[in-house]
């Protein structure tokens, strides 16, 4: 039978009644996620990682491997929005370099901070846990004197957004009403903290970043918020020892299908769907 992921709302937007989409808590349900649809795919995915790891430890300099992981991953999720910058300017930057494009740099620079701030968080037992309150904080470092810094950074968006299109009538995709943000966000946290033995944790980490996309909850700053959880959850729960793995290179080449997979979680309750096989094939 077909699964349905969410529900719609009509609301009005800038004079016209549109459909704002509100996501049904995780994990999917009626029917359950098919395990034989992941099962095969987590096989091959748990296996790269335990190879990367490995591979980590024979390398003369860990420390300068996580030095350009994290920046690679800070400067591919910033490009998937729009920054125009290079991992060039980044060293530029760091070495104290005059730059022309500065702005776009800092932005790859903030995600470095958010990302760190999260992680030493998660690594201190009297730290934050995983939750609305570390994601706002780390939301508000990432915005902080770059663009969006007038779109309320820190905090949970209290007007509707929507995504693509010239305006609401014709969006691509209304998020939840703001209304609606603080509720999602606690099943969310919910989620994150309730033990799921059915559930690998690289299942539970997809379902995050979609139903993470999916609520929007700040008026920028979403897409690369979405993809930080990808990264601080990979440590986090022990699939990789240190972030290593700098997975926004893949979503950006893919980044068309990627978008198209979103859309297909929300519009036909499709969570099993995943990339052709020639485009797992192209890494």
């Amino acid at each position: 039978m077909p699964r349905v992921s969410g529900t719609s709302i009509s609301s009005i937007m800038q004079g016209e009644i549109v459909r704002a989409f509100v996501p049904h808590r995780l994990p999917p349900a009626e029917p359950a996620l098919a395990a034989e649809s992941y099962e095969d795919l987590h096989r091959i995915a748990e296996l790269a990682l335990a190879r990367l790891s490995a591979v980590a430890g024979l390398v003369p300099s860990v420390d300068w491997l996580l030095y350009s992981a994290v920046r690679k991953e800070a400067l591919l999720t910033s490009q998937i929005e729009g920054t125009q910058a290079t991992l060039t300017d980044l060293f530029a930057q760091e070495a104290g370099l005059p730059l022309s494009n500065r702005d776009d740099v800092e932005e790859i620079t903030n995600y470095i901070r958010a990302f760190r701030m999260v992680q030493d968080n998660l690594r201190d037992e009297h730290g934050l846990p995983l939750s609305t309150r570390l994601i706002c904080d780390a939301h508000r470092v990432l915005m902080a004197g770059v663009r969006g810094k007038d779109k309320l950074p820190g905090e949970l968006r209290r007007s509707q957004n929507w995504i693509g299109g010239s305006r609401p009538g014709n969006a691509v995709f209304v998020p939840p009403p703001p209304g609606l943000i603080g509720g999602l966000l606690s099943d969310f946290e919910h989620f994150i903290h309730t033990e799921h033995s059915d559930l690998p944790p690289l299942v539970r980490i997809a379902l995050l970043h979609a139903q993470f996309e999916t609520i929007h909850p700040f008026l920028d700053g979403n897409g690369r918020m979405g993809r930080l959880l990808i990264a601080a959850l990979v440590e986090h729960w022990g699939l990789l020892p240190q972030p290593l793995l700098y997975l926004s290179g893949y979503l950006k080449r893919h980044q068309e299908e990627y978008y198209r997979l979103l859309s297909s979680i929300r519009n036909q309750g499709d969570w099993e769907a995943c990339l052709p096989s020639n485009a797992h094939g192209s890494n």
